[in-house]
């Protein structure tokens, strides 16, 4: 089966900046979702009815336009909601729950980015370190693209998923095992965006090229930093960076609705996130990233001026500012951090308050087409966010939201 191209275009043009949101195929077809799905809470569900209420209607919306489900977290400082709409998978039928696994696509690069400064702040990498230091000959101009433009999408490197060869190479082979180099062979064939340093242009290779360097400094595959420096510190029980299709637990099919395929639902859970890597191929939950983020930005992960470092931003003229593997997004309902991701079946938002103390964490396995966009962009989101801040959902909040990197 084929996607509609045309329309994956059209929901890049809404996300605004290029990103693993790509569309697939896979296994067979089966029937709409959205007659049969079902709500689960937890024990961990304390916030007053109505808002709950409120939440759980906005992720039904997101169902009804034909999401296969949705997973939420809010957080607000004081009371957490925790809520799964749908189905982790179609046939058979399973339930989806809060704790299902997911991949998150580009929420990936705030652990990458974490990792890199923990190594800064051991005197192992500096920001000003250049990339010609570490990986000779590997980037055209290396010797003037610093570890900080990689972090910051401010070193101008080609985006390799901009390639007009990539997606159509994926779609023909999606359980592909792809290398690192692959990648900065293909974002090498094409001139760079702008001179290291003068301008601001998301780029997943950027962040392979980081891993590689992760790898060079430490001596160990990136995969194993991400374990022993914060999942096992922070006892996160689902979270890992996927070398395989495979998974480890109970977790959400991502599949791509009938809009994408020409026909049903296609389950794409096995298709190789070794399209991603360090930019991308991350699996977790909505506690754990909840967890994370507090940890992340309530200083318990950096040291106060890494902290710094990490949340200073450029403009992006794109509706938010980027620090260092974090965006700033001023909501309605005040200023979110955090990043968005997705990856063939998965499309993921993790947002939260400076501090850490306030999260909203949205988790949607389905591939949005424009109509579960725009359900997601104009309830889900907004009302997780407002939620978040304790503040009611003001009407046109999604403006203020959707312009975001993937």
């Amino acid at each position: 089966m084929k996607f509609n191209l045309g329309l994956k275009r059209l929901l890049l043009s809404l996300f605004v900046v290029s990103s693993l949101l790509v569309p697939g195929t896979a296994a067979a077809a089966t029937p709409s979702p959205a007659s049969t799905a079902t709500t689960t809470g937890s024990s961990a569900d304390h916030r007053p009815g109505d808002q709950n209420a409120e939440l759980r209607a906005a992720l039904q919306a997101v169902v009804d336009a034909g999401a296969t489900g949705v997973i939420a977290l809010v957080d607000d400082g004081e009371d957490r909601s925790q809520l799964a709409v749908g189905a982790a998978r179609l046939e058979p039928r399973q339930r989806l729950r809060v704790r299902d696994q997911v991949r998150v696509g580009s929420i990936t690069k705030t652990f990458i980015a974490t990792i890199t400064l923990q190594l800064v702040g051991e005197g192992r990498l500096s920001l000003d370190d250049t990339v010609e230091q570490w990986l000779p000959g590997v980037v055209p101009n290396g010797s003037a693209i610093t570890l900080q433009m990689l972090l910051n999408h401010t070193s101008g490197i080609f985006d390799y998923t901009e390639d007009e060869d990539f997606f159509p190479s994926v779609f023909a082979d999606p359980f592909r095992q792809w290398r690192p180099q692959e990648f900065i062979d293909i974002a090498n064939a094409h001139p760079p965006v702008f001179a290291p340093g003068e301008g601001w242009s998301y780029s997943n290779t950027g962040y392979i090229v980081i891993g590689l360097v992760l790898e060079k400094a430490t001596g160990h595959q990136v995969q194993d930093l991400v374990k022993r420096r914060i999942v096992k510190p922070l006892h996160l029980r689902g979270t890992f960076l996927a070398t395989s299709a495979r998974f480890r637990g109970r977790y959400a099919h991502g599949y791509a609705p009938p809009s994408l395929t020409g026909d049903g639902y296609e389950d794409l859970s096995s298709w190789s996130p070794s399209i991603a890597w360090t930019a991308g191929a991350l699996v977790s939950t909505a506690p754990d990233l909840a967890r994370f983020y507090d940890a992340l930005l309530s200083g318990r992960l950096l040291s106060p001026s890494l902290l710094d470092a990490m949340t200073t931003t450029v403009e992006t003229n794109a509706g938010f500012d980027y620090g260092l593997g974090i965006f700033a997004l001023d909501t309605p309902c005040g200023t979110a951090w955090g990043h968005n991701g997705g990856i063939p079946g998965y499309f993921s938002f993790a947002l939260n308050t400076r501090d850490g103390s306030r999260s909203a964490i949205l988790l949607l396995p389905t591939e949005p087409d424009e109509a579960i966009a725009t359900a997601f962009f104009e309830q889900a989101l907004p009302t997780a966010v407002c939620q978040m801040f304790d503040q009611e959902v003001p009407e046109a909040a999604a403006s203020g939201i959707a312009a975001t990197p993937g």
